[in-house]
């Protein structure tokens, strides 16, 4: 019998550990899905699910999004409440830099300098969109009218139209096939 016991402690210290360790997106209910990591360090989401008879199941799913040094995390009521996003969500998009009242919230000092989980997923949004977000919450405080302008057109405004003075030909591979004094055949025209 006393043989047995270290098995005994070693095998429950092995099932403890397993039973403990494992932050698995699927086993959290819906109401703290969104905006949690997994042990993995992968990204929670609700999913929906069409059921047999027709209505509509939400699920908490595992994403393949990495976040870089964050793992086993829920995000706090504090922080969804102060960056404005909603824990019910189905699916994440970067329209939500669009409107001024979220922009508000994301770039608020409650929101950008202390829930660095959200200010991340959306950073990565914006950078999708070819936006910098430090650059468009420092304009989304001075003008936010401008800040929506320029996203919307992902980005700086360009300043003007190109003449075609201003377009130069780039020079191209050095080729065997065409010999420097005969001519070379021109690209089709769009």
């Amino acid at each position: 019998m006393a043989a047995k016991l270290p098995l005994v402690l070693f095998l429950s210290s092995l099932f403890i550990h397993a039973a403990l360790a494992a932050f698995v997106c699927e086993d959290l209910p819906n109401d703290v899905c969104a905006f949690s990591v997994s042990s993995a360090g992968k990204r929670c989401l609700i999913e929906t699910m069409a059921k047999n008879d027709g209505s509509v199941e939400y699920q908490c799913r595992t994403s393949e999004v990495v976040v870089e040094g964050l793992a086993e995390y829920m995000e706090t009521d504090e922080c969804v409440n102060a960056c404005g996003v909603d824990r019910k969500s189905v699916g994440i998009s970067s329209d939500a830099l669009l409107e001024p009242q979220f922009m508000g919230k994301l770039c608020s000092p409650n929101c950008y300098q202390k829930c660095p989980n959200i200010v991340e997923l959306y950073f990565n949004l914006a950078a999708g969109e070819g936006v910098f977000l430090p650059d468009l919450c420092e304009r989304q405080r001075s003008n936010p009218r401008r800040a929506m302008i320029e996203l919307m057109s992902s980005g700086d405004a360009a300043p003007g139209l190109i003449s075609s003075e201003d377009i130069h030909a780039a020079p191209g591979p050095v080729s065997d096939y065409f010999p420097a004094s005969s001519p070379v055949p021109s690209p089709a025209p769009f």
